[in-house]
Formats: structure tokens, sequence, C-alpha cells
């Protein structure tokens, strides 16, 4: 490791760094982008931190605690046998259990869980809630699928992952294609194994442990942040036109609390293309979506043919013009060329709903033309957040309002504002939202390590 953390090599850290990284995660981009997203701020920051660079600190984040990696088995409604991978990243526990979604989806492989439990680390910190980092999830597409077949794959695939996880070690969440349904029966198979009846798995039904406002929190949050980030100019949401990607929880609750703020969101999307309604998607038209998309799991293309307004087959929202913008659907979702255009068509802000959905490319031209930009790892916070105060409930054996818990969420999103405002403050009117949260998530994490000693 000494070819990146002696001090002769200080200037050139970040390229040295990646490079050893590279070397090390052959083939693993998704790792490496998200590895140098927060590279780029921290590195640099180790120069007045000997102590970190002495112990390594950072290179040491960019290795998981330890990879679970196994076959899932199951049979399919015409009695065919099936073969998936899951997988379980257990990141790093200096702060707290290990707490991180499950993800299910054919593009599911280690490095994208790699890089999701290395964002999710510094996510976690920045919430201020005693929780680790860590992700996982397999190649199986829920898409098409029986409640049957759902239901074998998850009891097959808890059947391996419930040695490796428990309320004190690690503790597993939904993420794309797991909702309350896989929840569930995971949660169901857990309990039948262990035996035990524990707060281990978040975003569960509320009749069994669930909380209040999880399904909504994620899109909340980052319409909070969004909301902290204009205050700091004097600014509201009320009357900005939003465009808003995906069509699932993150972006449906998104726009529901825009409404709720008085913006105008148009736009919405999934894997086919994009609809924009230029008239706003408003209360009536939400409950429609959540209908086709929730109930029906229908195409997004649906709600053109219902409400009479445009659909564009194959392509992004991001050429619509608005002030706000909020990625809310898949990593690496917002390129340079988008990213250009809603600069160009008069973007303000842009809060990052999904994991990491803008690349590198993009994320430089935000910065460069210096609008409100909230990096996923502050802006998406909320569902772990409310993730964290629903283990605080199982364990306490009680359940807190709708009004309480919505109450946390809003002031766990002003204070991450407040961390990353006091760690990237460049002048009195620019805030690198992305260097503060980077450095405000290693910060504490770091801590804890330094304070454990090598291991």
């Amino acid at each position: 490791m000494a070819i990146w953390h002696t001090k002769k090599d200080q200037p050139d850290i970040v390229p040295r760094f990646m490079h050893w990284l590279e070397q090390r995660n052959p083939g693993e981009t998704e790792f490496h982008q998200a590895v140098y997203e927060v590279g780029i701020n921290v590195l640099p920051y180790l120069r007045n931190h000997p102590e970190y660079m002495e112990a390594a600190i950072f290179g040491r984040l960019t290795e998981p605690d330890r990879i679970v990696s196994f076959r899932v088995v199951w049979e399919d409604d015409n009695g065919k046998v099936q073969i998936n991978r899951g997988y379980r990243v257990q990141h790093c526990n200096a702060i707290g259990p290990y707490k991180g979604g499950i993800r299910f989806h054919p593009s599911v492989n280690q490095s994208i869980l790699k890089f999701l439990a290395f964002e999710q680390t510094f996510k976690n910190s920045l919430t201020g809630l005693p929780l680790g980092g860590g992700k996982g999830g397999a190649d199986f597409d829920p898409k098409g699928k029986s409640d049957r077949e759902v239901m074998r794959f998850c009891q097959a695939f808890m059947t391996e992952l419930y040695r490796h996880i428990g309320m004190h070690t690690d503790v597993p969440a939904g993420d794309i294609g797991v909702g309350p349904r896989e929840i569930s029966y995971m949660f169901g198979q857990y309990k039948r194994l262990a035996n035990q009846f524990t707060g281990v798995i978040t975003g569960k039904r509320l009749a069994f442990g669930g909380s209040e406002i999880r399904v909504e929190a994620t899109g909340y949050g980052t319409v909070y942040m969004m909301e902290d980030m204009l205050a700091t100019h004097g600014d509201t949401i009320e009357g900005k036109t939003a465009v808003v990607s995906g069509s699932g929880n993150v972006a449906q609750y998104a726009v529901d609390k825009l409404i709720e703020l008085g913006a105008k969101p148009v736009t919405l999307s999934d894997s086919s293309g994009f609809i924009y309604d230029p008239q706003g998607i408003d209360c009536h038209k939400l409950r429609w979506v959540r209908e086709l998309k929730d109930v029906r799991r229908g195409r997004i293309q649906e709600y053109a043919d219902e409400f009479g307004c445009e659909y564009h087959a194959g392509q992004r929202p991001w050429k619509v013009p608005c002030d706000l913008a909020f990625p809310c659907a898949t990593q690496n979702e917002l390129n340079a060329e988008e990213a250009a255009m809603l600069i160009k068509n008069g973007c303000i802000g842009v809060s990052e709903g999904a994991n990491m959905p803008s690349r590198q490319s993009a994320i430089d031209l935000f910065q460069q033309a210096k609008i409100l930009f909230a990096p996923s790892k502050a802006a998406n916070a909320g569902g772990v957040a409310v993730s964290g105060l629903e283990m605080t409930q199982n364990s306490i054996r009680m359940s807190w309002t709708r009004d309480e818990l919505n109450r946390q969420l809003r002031q766990i999103m002003t204070d991450i504002h407040a961390r990353c405002e006091r760690h990237g403050r460049e002048s009195d009117d620019y805030v690198n939202y992305l260097k503060g949260a980077n450095i405000a998530g290693f910060e504490k994490v770091a801590e804890a390590m330094l304070a454990y000693g090598v291991m």
C-alpha cells in the first residue's frame, strides 16, 4: 500500500490510489466509480490528517470486511429447477451493525454490490445513527414471476443468508426488486429458521414490526435535502417545475412531497421510457401511478394513454426544461450530455434519490456550473434513517406515530445538510455538497477505526 500513501506521493495521490485500486479489483468498474467519487475529496483531505494516512484508513475502507457468495436453487411454477447467485457484502461495522438493502435484479454482481456497500457506509455515517454499511442481493428478476415463484426464491435465498445476519450483526432491508412482498417472505423464512422474532430485517409490514413512513422515507428525504439547499439561498420549492425519473417508491414519494410543497412535477419514467405531463402530476394522477406500478405492475406508457400526455420511448427525462431534477431510478442514469441539457434549460438544483444515478462526468458539470447538487449518500439517506428508527422501535417493542417519525426524519435530513455544508462550503455563495458529504461521512468512520487500532 506504500505505493500510494507515502508523503512524497501526495501531489498525485488520487490517480496513484486509483491505479492501485483498479489493479487490485480488475473489471469492477462500478466499484471503481464509487471509490473515485469519494476519493477525490477524502484523499486530499488526508494531507492534513497524517494519523489517518499512517493507519491506511481509506485503503482499508476499500476492502470489505467480508463478501459472502452463495448458490440459490429454487423451482418455478413448471417444476423446472432454477439457479441464481446470491451475495451479501458486509463492508464496515466500525460504527454499528452492517445495514443496507437487498437488490434482486439481473444486473446484480459483486462489483455493483461492493459499490453500493461502500457508498452505504458513508451514507449511514451521515445520518448520525449507529449503523455500519452493507449490501446484498441476487441476479434474480422478480418481474414476470408469480407470487409463488417469488416466495420460493425468497425462502431459498434466506435459507443461506440467515446464517450471516442478525439484529446486532447485519440488518438487511429492501432495494430495487425487493419491496414489502419480498421482505415479508424473507422475514418469515428467517423467523422459521432461527426460531426468533427479532428486528433482523427492516421494511417490514406494519402488522409485524414495520415502521410508519418507511416506504415514503427515501423520496421524502431527497426532497427535504433540496428544500434545505434552496433555503441557504433564501429560496423554496414552491412554484418550481421538477423532473423526476423512475416510478417506484422513491420517485412516487418524491413526487408526493413535491406536490405537498407546491412544486409541479412533470415527468416519471421506467426502463421503457418516460412520460412528460406539462400540466403537472397531481395527487389524483399519482394515486393512479401507484395502482399501475404497485398493484398491476404495468408500464409508465399507460399513464400517457390515460391522461393524454407525451410518451418518449427509450429515453430519459433530462431534456425536459425544469428548475429542479430528481434522479430516482437507478445508478448511472444521468450522463454528461444530459447534465449539460439540464443546465442549459435552467435547472438550478439536482438531488439524487437513487444510488449514484449521476455519472462522474455529469457531476463535474454540475459543480462547474455551481448549481445545487446533493449526492445520493446525503440526499437518499432518508430511507436508511427510518430503517434505523425501525430497528429502535423493534428493540424497545413499541411503535412511534407517523407524525413523530416524519419529525425525526425531517430533523435527520436537516442535520445531514448541516454536516455537508460545514465540510463543503467553499465560498459565501457555494457549497460543494459532494465534498461535504464525503468528508463528513468518512470522518466519523475513520475516528472509530483509528480508535480500534490495526484490525
